[in-house]
């Protein structure tokens, strides 16, 4: 039933970690005192339980295992092998009934199934929310569990685990451990020096199933799948708004609380984002390392450069047809064809007057609302058009 309600009443004074049932709990609690019992007697590697070590006992003694032929792991039951198999083939033997997608496996389906009918079976026993995945609800969680959470003594951030405390805290104490050989870049923790190895190797472990895509990371490849999927696991408790990522979770949480712990060492200004002080840095030293394939202009953000070859992709399609003129957006291009074909679609309902785009008639009706929305700053003075203020403004220009 707890499966169902989500109820988890065995909590971890360790770390906060909540668990359906108890023994759960003790298998839990024995990573904190590092206590591994019993040593496989074959390779000499140690398991928090036994039924861990006899199954690795299983591969080493039992006769009868099933090898993969393809990357060659080793599977005690017949029916597993032959469910890996097919990530190899690529095989997708079970399909939705409503959009023809496939999955590899059944459960994979039934998760996917979910989005269609709207179900919502994982139940918070705290507030009583619910949520479509498993994965939703244990971070809606963390938000009760906060109380039972590691705090940094430094800047007050709360991590779930005290492993992952330690770590954080050595980007105050400045310890890196663990050293590259290839560059002799060092890193906190052998995880990061990992993922900054494959930078030299060239090693993308991680591939899609739907494109073929290949990354370094597993956490890249997760979040490139929900592209496919269409996913949003992480939900803002404050707007409902669902995100990909729970990065993202935490930079858009920062809109609702106004928070900008990224503060620029040389004006002083603060961002929500470690990304956007990054690219605002460059604004001090001058530098542009995006640089654009179809001009040479070069940019700070990778954002700016592909806002601007919008321009260039503009350019070579808005082109009209009749005399050759070109134009930035395809919106501009169809307004400007009427001038050839002589449409006026727009007619203005207090008159009859027709005109060739939506904001000519705007303008135009100002005639009869007597409305002036643009004023000068200096003498304020309206005018129905901008184009009547700019050629105003040359007078004070004049006289200065």
């Amino acid at each position: 039933m707890r499966t169902h309600t989500g109820e988890r009443p065995y909590g971890c004074t360790e770390c906060g970690k909540r668990f359906m049932d108890k023994k759960k709990l003790l298998t839990h609690q024995k990573l904190h005192k590092a206590e591994k019992p019993f040593q496989c007697p074959e390779c000499g590697k140690c398991f928090t339980e036994k039924d861990n070590m006899v199954r690795q006992g299983k591969i080493y003694f039992n006769e009868r295992h099933y090898q993969c032929p393809e990357c060659g792991k080793l599977f005690l039951e017949k029916g597993k092998l032959v469910r890996h198999l097919k990530s190899h083939t690529g095989e997708k033997p079970y399909a939705c009934s409503q959009c023809d997608k496939r999955f590899l496996e059944n459960w994979k389906l039934i998760r996917h199934q979910k989005t269609h009918t709207g179900e919502k079976a994982y139940c918070c026993f705290e507030c009583g929310k619910r949520f479509s995945e498993k994965i939703m609800l244990l971070n809606h969680q963390r938000i009760h569990l906060e109380k039972n959470s590691f705090t940094c003594s430094e800047c007050g951030i709360d991590f779930m685990d005290r492993s992952s405390l330690l770590v954080h805290l050595m980007t105050y104490t400045g310890q890196k451990p663990y050293e590259c050989l290839e560059c002799g870049k060092c890193f906190s923790s052998n995880s990061l020096l990992v993922i900054h190895q494959r930078s030299h190797t060239g090693e993308k472990p991680f591939k899609c199933s739907e494109c073929g895509r290949c990354f370094a990371i597993n956490a890249q490849l997760v979040k490139h799948l929900r592209t496919h999927t269409g996913e949003k696991p992480f939900e803002c408790s404050e707007c409902g708004k669902g995100l990909s990522s729970n990065a993202e979770l935490v930079a858009h949480w920062r809109i609702h609380t106004g928070e900008k712990p990224y503060k620029c060492s040389e004006c002083d200004k603060c961002f929500n984002m470690k990304a956007s002080l990054t690219e605002h840095l460059r604004t001090h030293t001058g530098e542009k390392p995006y640089l654009c394939s179809e001009c040479g202009k070069c940019f700070a953000g990778k954002s700016t450069l592909l806002k601007h070859k919008k321009i260039h992709k503009e350019e070579k399609e808005q082109i009209c047809s009749e005399c050759g003129k070109c134009l930035r957006h395809k919106s501009s291009l169809v307004i400007h064809q009427r001038s050839h074909t002589g449409e006026k679609p727009f007619a203005c309902l207090e008159c009859g007057k027709c005109f060739i785009s939506q904001s000519k008639r705007a303008a135009h009706r100002r005639i009869h609302t007597g409305e002036k929305p643009y004023e000068c700053s200096l003498c304020n003075k309206r005018f129905r058009l901008s184009s009547h203020l700019s050629r105003h403004n040359k007078i004070h220009i004049q006289k200065k």
